[in-house]
């Protein structure tokens, strides 16, 4: 047998295998096949072609460059066989790599020869030849000569297009990313690492080729083993397969979109670290002609969707068209999704509390910046709701403290007061110190606009990270995720990465009723000023904030009186004392108004108006509505007094809360006594001595009036008392103090009523005033005795002097002087008012009769030792020359600076 024949049965070829796939093209002359897969969907097995006879260019790697027309060769083998059935004859096997089976061998696709293709364009050419040429070698060698002569493929005179090719990540990875971010550009799949991981190499408009990694935007596919030894998630395998048969060496356009860091929330350490090192790989999307390949794979229950992806895909609508088809995934219970719960309808039907899930509402508080209360319209009860999948800045921590006080401002101006439309996601349950909490998405205005969106873009909270298969969260969870990326990636709020200190905290100005009156001259000559009702603290009494000066005040609206309301569980709220507060609260809390300040109160408050958007005023709504009465004294100089009386009238009528039992009939009969009880009496002057002043439980005194009936009794008395007191003895302990009310012996040897002036137990003697009579004398102590009896006097409380509260430091002064000028006097006396049998006095010095106007009430208050009673004297209007006297007195004090008008104007107003 010839040479020839004996090199012929060498190479003979073998039986052909069955039809293969191509999967990809290693060079020009190699190609990496798979069969098909298993009837239960396994996935089939690989190997390695290597076609005979011809070599073609080598490609480079990271350590090598390309050999000249290497990816040209691969190219056009790529084009003609990638993803196409090829039947192929195995000529000779190679030892296998990394249990991939190797074989050298030929191959054909449509009956076409694969080496014959690639040598008639020239994309290879022959290798020599061991043996003798057959006539398959002499055609192939005719082709090659053919190709060389037309100068094609890698016989081309003019050599390669230059190209730079760079097969490591670019190393200025944000540069890059700021470069490209958002355009399209062309590139060829190289290598799927995993179903959601690509390996592209990007065609660049220069004409160079750049190597990046790519993981799909929104979704993350399962992990496949890539060490020996190691093994693969659940479905990780099926995903890669999925996306090779796809993708891998179809040329494709890429999106990039980010860096593969999620960026850090200023609640997480290291938000302002340094820059992070080059990055091994980006984020993006990879288009297919045939559509996203991300999409693919979730709504083929192969692939998660990345939550905090979001905002990368905000603006092209990806995020929706991938949840639409993780849906899908979980109806199907496709792979992944298997075991998923079945997804809740977020209907509009009824919470797991009971409440209704969807309702309009009004927001009437700001609890902080992330938690709203909204009454109902349809039922009227407040719910207090956390804003779903949203994270307010905590006030507690002092980096965050000032976007705390900003979001809760954000919310303020936004909602207080307004329409919204509430969607109740879902309820978090109670959990340790945290309570039950509604959580909602919450939209308002004509836009319908998103609150949390709002404020999540403004940098002034973020969205909530939550567990991969956590289906309590919001219903727009990815537009806030976006919203979260875009303030981070403009620096917005939380995001800037300033520590900016909180606002200082407001002064009190109502602290004390010393500071008020140094803010009331000049409130008053202001006017209205705006303002942002803090807290209400009754129907009628606010904690108002002037953001102007950073000051916070007590506001007590003038003219009306609304019920209280309980300050504490030990306290009970008067009849419709709760209403009142919580009309007061819907309506006024925390809204920008306008308050006009007319005076202040002993305890600091001012007293002035509210006005709701300019023209509503607090008094008169709260009035109308039934739940405040008209103060009658405060209210006559305001000059919106008709109004309070008309709407007190419309609430009567109505029968409206405090008026509910009111009977117009009954009122209008009890109306003419109580007019004419205020009225003016007729002028009548009585002589009396003041025998007693008490100062417990209230300031009071008793009087005996000295006509000759009256001389007669007390004559009577005082002998019956005389003759009492002889047969007593006084206590061997008893020692008399000052101030005590005792019987004592006078130079006349009568006994009598007496006070103790002060006391002496050395000298065992005390100075004593005689109460019925005015005298005063020094007496030993055994002719003291302690009284039993303070005898039936006429008692009366001096009305028309309000005396210095006890606590007050003027309080014992004004006890002493009263005692001074009145105690065991003579003095002349005009009932003014009575009520029951306590007579309302106004004490004449009988030695001061110029002006009949002229009294004891008056100087004790011209002397700043006491104030007008406004409030228990309803009758003084009816003395206009009294009253006259009493205001000229007032303003003498206040002008010396006298008593307690040393520090300035103390006196109320209400």
């Amino acid at each position: 047998m010839s040479m020839k024949a004996t090199n012929s049965r060498i190479l003979a070829p073998r039986a052909q295998t069955p039809p293969q796939i191509v999967k990809s093209v290693i060079s020009g002359d190699s190609l990496l096949l798979r069969g098909n897969p298993g009837p239960q969907g396994q996935i089939p097995k690989e190997r390695v072609l290597h076609l005979a006879d011809i070599q073609a260019p080598r490609m480079g790697t990271s350590t090598r460059e390309d050999e000249d027309w290497a990816f040209e060769s691969r190219e056009f083998l790529r084009a003609l066989s990638v993803g196409k059935p090829i039947t192929f004859t195995s000529m000779h096997s190679l030892p296998p790599s990394d249990d991939v089976p190797r074989d050298i061998g030929t191959a054909e696709i449509n009956s076409a020869d694969l080496a014959s293709e690639l040598l008639k364009n020239g994309w290879a050419k022959l290798k020599e030849l061991k043996r003798d040429p057959t006539d398959e070698d002499l055609r192939k060698k005719d082709l090659e000569a053919e190709a060389r002569a037309a100068g094609k493929g890698v016989w081309n005179p003019h050599g390669p297009k230059a190209r730079t090719t760079h097969y490591m990540m670019p190393t200025d990875s944000q540069g890059f990313i700021t470069e490209w971010k958002g355009q399209q550009i062309d590139g060829l799949v190289e290598q799927v690492k995993d179903g959601s991981t690509l390996r592209i190499r990007l065609i660049m408009p220069d004409g160079d080729h750049q190597f990046v990694n790519i993981a799909l935007a929104g979704v993350r596919c399962s992990r496949v083993a890539s060490k020996p030894g190691e093994t693969s998630e659940p479905w990780g395998e099926e995903a890669k397969f999925f996306t090779e048969t796809r993708l891998l060496q179809r040329y494709i356009r890429v999106q990039l979109l980010s860096l593969p860091n999620a960026a850090a929330t200023p609640f997480q350490a290291g938000a302002n670290a340094s820059a992070p090192p080059p990055a091994s790989i980006f984020i993006g999307t990879v288009l297919h002609p045939a559509g996203n390949v991300a999409e693919h794979l979730v709504a083929a229950g192969l692939a998660r969707v990345v939550d905090w992806h979001a905002g990368m895909l905000a603006s092209s609508g990806g995020m929706e068209r991938l949840r639409a088809a993780e849906k899908t995934a979980k109806e199907k219970r496709a792979c992944l999704y298997a075991n998923a719960p079945a997804p809740t309808a977020k209907s509009n039907g009824t919470a797991i509390n009971g409440n209704s899930r969807q309702f309009d509402g009004t927001v009437v508080r700001i609890w902080s910046g992330d938690q709203i209360g909204v009454v109902d319209r349809e039922s009227g009860k407040e719910r207090r709701l956390q804003l779903s999948s949203t994270r307010g800045p905590k006030l507690s921590d002092s980096k965050q403290a000032y976007y705390a006080q900003e979001a809760r401002e954000f919310l303020r101006k936004r909602l207080i007061g307004k329409h919204v439309k509430v969607h109740v996601d879902f309820v978090r349950p109670r959990e340790g110190e945290y309570e039950e909490r509604e959580c909602a998405t919450v939209r308002y205005g004509n836009q319908n606009s998103n609150i949390a969106e709002q404020l999540i873009e403004k940098g002034l909270a973020t969205a909530v990270r939550h567990k991969r298969d956590d289906e309590d969260r919001s219903l727009e969870y990815d537009k806030l995720m976006a919203a979260e990326q875009a303030a981070a990636a403009e620096g917005r709020g939380l995001h800037s990465g300033k520590d900016v200190p909180a606002r200082k905290d407001p002064l009190n100005i109502s602290e004390s009723a010393h500071r008020a009156t140094t803010f009331l001259n000049g409130f008053k000559r202001t006017g209205r000023m705006p303002a942002v009702v803090d807290k209400v603290a009754a129907g009628s009494r606010f904690r108002i904030f002037l953001p102007k000066d950073n000051q916070v005040l007590t506001l007590v609206l003038s003219g009306v009186r609304a019920p209280r309301t309980a300050r504490n569980a030990s306290e009970a709220s008067e009849p419709f004392g709760p209403e009142a507060s919580d009309f007061a609260t819907r309506r006024y809390n925390q809204r920008d108004v306008e308050i006009e300040v007319h005076d202040t109160d002993k305890s600091g408050g001012f007293i002035g108006a509210l006005y709701l958007n300019k023209i509503e005023n607090a008094a008169i709504a709260l009035v109308k509505e039934g739940l405040a009465t008209v103060h009658g004294y405060s209210a006559e100089n305001l000059p919106w007094a008709k109004q309070l009386y008309d709407a007190e009238a419309e609430a009567k009528q109505a029968k409206r809360n405090i008026w509910k039992d009111y009977d117009e009939e009954a009122e209008q009969a009890a109306e003419a006594p109580a007019e004419d009880a205020n009225g003016p009496l007729k002028t009548e002057y009585l002589d009396v001595i003041v025998s007693d002043v008490r100062t417990k439980p209230n300031f009071a005194f008793s009087v005996q009036v000295l006509n000759t009936e009256g001389i007669a009794s007390l004559e009577k008395l005082m002998r019956d008392f005389s003759l009492h007191h002889k047969s007593l003895a006084s206590p061997p302990t008893f020692v008399p103090k000052a101030g005590d009310l005792v019987s004592a012996k006078f130079s006349d040897g009568q006994w009598y009523r007496a006070r103790v002036r002060r006391a002496s137990p050395i000298k065992k003697e005390a100075e004593v005033t005689f109460i019925d009579y005015g005298n005063q004398d020094t007496v030993g102590f055994p002719e003291i005795r302690p009284s039993t009896s303070s005898s039936a006097l006429c008692p009366a409380r001096h009305t028309m002097l309000a005396s210095v509260p006890p606590g007050s430091e003027y309080h014992e002064e004004a006890v002493e002087r009263f005692r001074q000028l009145c105690e065991g006097r003579k003095l002349i006396a005009n009932t003014d008012q009575k009520e029951g049998q306590t007579l309302h006095l106004r004490l004449i010095d009988p030695n001061d009769t110029s002006d009949s106007y002229n009294s004891i009430n008056a100087d004790l208050v011209r002397e700043g030792l006491a104030t007008v009673d406004k409030k228990g004297c309803r009758y003084l209007s009816a003395y206009p020359g009294v009253v006259k006297k009493l205001q000229e007195a007032v303003a003498t004090a206040k002008r010396d600076r006298a008593g307690m008008f040393e520090l300035g104007d103390v006196e109320e107003d209400d």
